[in-house]
């Protein structure tokens, strides 16, 4: 008899939240449950008699421990972020005061979070006035995320998690007789011993936000961005947490270069960053890349499907990794 879950990942009914989470929240009476947004989680927005909030509910492999160390986070900077430029994301405590609930699923056992709802939008940081602001404010957020003490166990942002556990993800899914594995086992090695090189030179290390795009995990009202997505926040490189900025494709090519000085110059109006780290951002824009990759493949049998990580998927990466000319 076949015993375990029918789902690997299922898309929960709005009533039935609305069954098991309404009464726990001293929020007023719900009137809607709106399935929001499907990302890597799900998203509902919910209305109720006193406005609007926004309720994740992580995926089957977020752990308990996940999300309290995420929350914990939350709580802290809410009260370190005293400025007029940045905050974070607001957890809102049930009538018990926790700040989470675990729902049956299909697949088992999912974690749901109620977050007060963010005004402003998305900033599409391409001009020299948002992406200096911007610069501003990720900077502000490292500085109160150094004065964060979590207890909580978590996994670092370091060479095991951006490049190990991605190599070894990809060439299970791609096979080791493929002819890309052949390269990307040397190309993800020479790539951990610049990265280790750099980090021997001396890097800035310390929470990160994990997930730091510049549009989709901010939003933006008045020169004041809001952070949010924190699912990915652990100890590493602020380096690797810029590269993600910096990787960003929604600029235009001929404008990148100085949208990208006037970062900088935001983030150190607020917060030193050395020569060393800006240069060890273009070998973590990379190592990103490698992870995403290897997130695609995490999600294929959950999500994605597989017919469109096929060859063509994988001969882009290959070659855009061939024009790193790390190896």
């Amino acid at each position: 008899m076949y015993t375990q879950p029918t789902a690997l990942r299922s898309v929960l009914d709005h009533n039935y939240l609305q069954y098991c989470l309404s009464e726990q929240y001293d929020i007023g009476q719900w009137s809607e449950c709106l399935f929001w947004l499907r990302g890597l989680n799900d998203t509902y927005r919910v209305r109720t008699s006193k406005g609007y909030y926004i309720l994740r509910v992580y995926r089957h492999e977020i752990k308990e421990q996940d999300v309290s160390y995420e929350l914990s986070l939350l709580n802290q900077l809410k009260v370190l972020l005293g400025s007029e430029h940045t905050s974070v994301a607001e957890p809102i405590a049930k009538k018990d005061n926790h700040f989470y609930t675990v729902i049956e699923a299909a697949e088992g056992k999912r974690v749901a979070v109620l977050f007060r709802f963010i005004q402003g939008k998305e900033n599409g940081l391409h001009d020299e006035k948002s992406c200096y602001a911007f610069g501003q404010s990720a900077a502000q957020l490292h500085e109160a995320m150094d004065q964060v003490n979590l207890e909580q166990p978590r996994y670092v942002l370091d060479c095991d998690f951006l490049i190990d556990q991605p190599l070894e993800r990809i060439v299970n899914y791609i096979g080791d007789n493929h002819e890309a594995a052949s390269f990307l086992q040397p190309f993800a090695q020479a790539l951990k011993d610049r990265i280790v090189d750099a980090a021997n030179q001396g890097l800035d290390f310390g929470i990160c936000h994990g997930d730091m795009h510049g549009n989709n995990n901010a939003m933006e009202q008045s020169g004041h961005f809001t952070h949010l997505d924190f699912e990915w926040s652990a100890k590493g490189w602020r380096a690797y947490d810029l590269a993600q900025v910096r990787a960003r494709k929604r600029q235009q090519e001929e404008t990148k270069e100085q949208l990208w000085h006037a970062l900088m110059a935001g983030y150190r109006s607020i917060r030193t960053f050395s020569e060393q780290d800006e240069k060890a951002i273009e070998l973590f824009v990379i190592a990103r890349r490698f992870w995403v990759m290897s997130l695609d493949v995490a999600f294929i049998p959950s999500d994605n499907g597989a017919i469109d990580y096929s060859e063509n998927w994988l001969d882009g990466f290959i070659a855009e990794f061939r024009k790193t000319n790390i190896v």
